[in-house]
């Protein structure tokens, strides 16, 4: 940033100094031109008034006199004809009828011309005015052309340009010291941000960078303490599996307890199975954006029913009851992710649930929204547990999770799918008492629209 500020105050004192130049040198010789033909004029007519038969007369007379002043006269006859120059032999020159000084003192009684030597690279100022007798009377001077002025000048401006361009790196040391301190200062202490002056138009940048550094440090916590979490939980089975193993393979188990240490182990790889399937859709989940599938029509209330079905069998082995309600209706989604929703949400209510207890599964519209509801008469959540349930692994009652065969991952996949679809996920708890659990989600656009022209209708 510093070289950058460095190279633009250099662009732009360069380029200052030579539009600058530019513009003076043209302003002056704009002045320096106009000097000359009021020079000019006032010599032209100060030789009108002495007349000009001396100088066709009278060689070396007060004509001649003003060559060695840088000064040329000529007299050109009123068909265009040179009678006399001060500067060279008139046989050689042509009909100056056409010169542009001539025809305007012809028409207006004076003119001026400004012509250029590309030999000499010297302009010739020629002043014109019309004697009584139709005779033009005609002054000249060269001088050097604008080009010629500014070469002149160029060591000088050369000497000035290098004099600015060393104020001017001078200028942006100290400049962009000024200006990046702040910058380098936040950059060794972001956590301290608002303890020093930050530039006004920096603040929200500034403020962006620190809420992006806490989400940052907030998920290497959340991926630590995942990665320990995946760690220790998967380490509890696999311990069950190689040690019941073990017994069996080294003749340890007597004959009767086999049979019970097969179905120790098979519960445990079930339950590690569950936990990697999980931990995978957990990690597919973590990555997945909006654009990665397809928001279609979901028949929630079918897929509702459906889920039910297929955990009563679940929930009678828990003694636990398992109901749907609601009225056919459809959201915008992916009915996979709806069906894991299902799932996950009517499985957590029938593990933490007590014997004789109830599972209920509501779905219905409500303008444009859908609500999912899953209520159940459980053990409920103690407040102070309430926002942390959707954490990955994390669990009320541990003891009570494990012996049911829970992985802790299930409400943490909720969470997920309902932030990919744009739902509000709303939890309700009363220790002893149950849980219910509210998915809002948008509700399938064509059936909105008919449910509103129903309403118009009716």
């Amino acid at each position: 940033m510093k070289q950058k500020i460095h190279r633009e105050f250099a662009l732009v004192a360069l380029a200052t100094i030579f539009l600058t130049t530019i513009l003076i040198t043209a302003v002056f010789y704009s002045c320096f031109q106009r000097e000359i033909m009021e020079e000019l004029g006032t010599c032209t007519r100060m030789l009108r008034s002495i007349g000009v038969s001396e100088a066709l007369e009278e060689p070396g007379g007060a004509y001649d006199s003003l060559k060695l002043q840088g000064l040329r006269v000529s007299l050109i006859s009123s068909n265009g004809d040179v009678l006399y120059d001060n500067g060279v032999s008139v046989g050689g020159l042509d009909n100056h009828k056409d010169r542009p000084e001539i025809a305007e003192a012809r028409e207006r009684g004076s003119g001026q011309a400004v012509r250029r030597s590309d030999t000499l690279d010297r302009n010739a100022f020629y002043y014109a005015v019309c004697l009584p007798d139709g005779m033009i009377l005609r002054t000249a001077r060269e001088s050097s052309s604008m080009y010629g002025i500014f070469v002149n000048a160029l060591p000088a401006v050369l000497a000035a340009a290098a004099a600015v361009l060393l104020f001017c790196f001078y200028l942006s040391v100290h400049s962009a010291r000024i200006l990046i301190r702040p910058v380098e200062h936040l950059a060794e202490h972001l956590d301290a941000w608002d303890e020093f002056p930050v530039y006004q138009e920096m603040l929200p940048f500034v403020q962006k960078i620190r809420r992006q550094h806490e989400d940052l440090m907030r998920t290497v916590r959340l991926r630590q303490e995942f990665t320990a979490n995946v760690s220790h939980e998967l380490k509890t089975p696999l311990t069950a599996i190689s040690g019941y193993a073990e017994l069996i393979e080294h003749h340890m188990a007597p004959g009767e307890e086999i049979q019970r240490f097969g179905a120790e182990i098979h519960r445990s790889a079930s339950r590690l199975l569950r936990m990697i399937d999980d931990i995978i859709r957990l990690s597919e989940l973590d990555v997945m954006e909006e654009e990665a599938f397809v928001l279609e029509k979901v028949p929630l209330y079918q897929l509702a029913k459906i889920s039910v079905d297929m955990l009563q069998i679940h929930a009678k082995r828990h003694q636990v009851e398992l109901y749907v309600y609601g009225s056919p209706c459809s959201v915008r989604g992916d009915k996979e992710m709806m069906e894991e929703v299902l799932y996950n949400l009517c499985d957590n209510g029938i593990r933490y649930n007590r014997e004789g207890g109830r599972v209920t599964v509501t779905v219905e519209p409500a303008g444009d929204k859908v609500c999912l509801r899953v209520e159940d008469t459980g053990i409920g959540i103690p407040k102070e547990h309430q926002e942390r349930v959707f954490e990955r692994f994390y669990r009320v009652d541990k003891s009570r999770s494990k012996a049911t065969g829970g992985t802790g991952l299930g409400l943490a996949i909720v969470k997920h799918i309902a932030a990919l679809h744009h739902g509000e996920l709303i939890l309700e708890s009363a220790e002893g008492e149950g849980t219910r659990i509210t998915l809002w989600l948008d509700r399938f656009e064509e059936e909105t629209v008919l449910a509103e022209n129903g309403r118009e209708r009716r």
